[in-house]
């Protein structure tokens, strides 16, 4: 599988960060993945959907092993169609959306969140965009 996009993360992860990836699932073969690394190179968390069997898998590789995998059974992507998916996280998630749909809701198992610095996404299917921003979070109209 090759390394489509890796970036480093300024500061570390923090909430309002947001992935958002673009692309077409040409084959069924499982050969897309998201992963976001720590400075000490675990995985904080790994994201994949798994055509076969339509489902998203998270999980995450600390001290050697992987955790207890995470699945959700709402998968609206198709093989052959575009696809957008979207990981932003706040202070307790990880978030997934695919094509606008939430499929995952992930638990942050890398503290503090600032030790994750580097994303990459792996895939052999054709990738039409990545784009990783630090997003503002307002609430409310006013400033405060």
């Amino acid at each position: 599988m090759a390394v489509q996009f890796e970036a480093f993360c300024a500061g570390g992860l923090a909430p309002g960060w947001s992935l958002m990836v673009q692309g077409q699932a040409d084959s069924s073969e499982e050969r897309f993945e998201i992963n976001f690394l720590s400075e000490m190179g675990d995985i904080a968390f790994h994201v994949k959907p798994r055509f076969s069997s339509a489902t998203v898998v998270g999980n995450a590789f600390q001290g050697g092993r992987w955790g207890e995998e995470e699945v959700s059974s709402v998968f609206p992507l198709a093989l052959g169609e575009p696809f957008e998916m979207e990981i932003s996280s706040d202070g307790e998630h990880f978030h997934v959306y695919a094509q606008e749909h939430k499929v995952l809701q992930f638990p942050h198992r890398q503290r503090p969140l600032t030790a994750i610095t580097r994303v990459r996404v792996l895939s052999d299917h054709h990738l039409a965009q990545v784009e990783l921003a630090k997003r503002s979070l307002s609430w409310g109209e006013g400033s405060y």
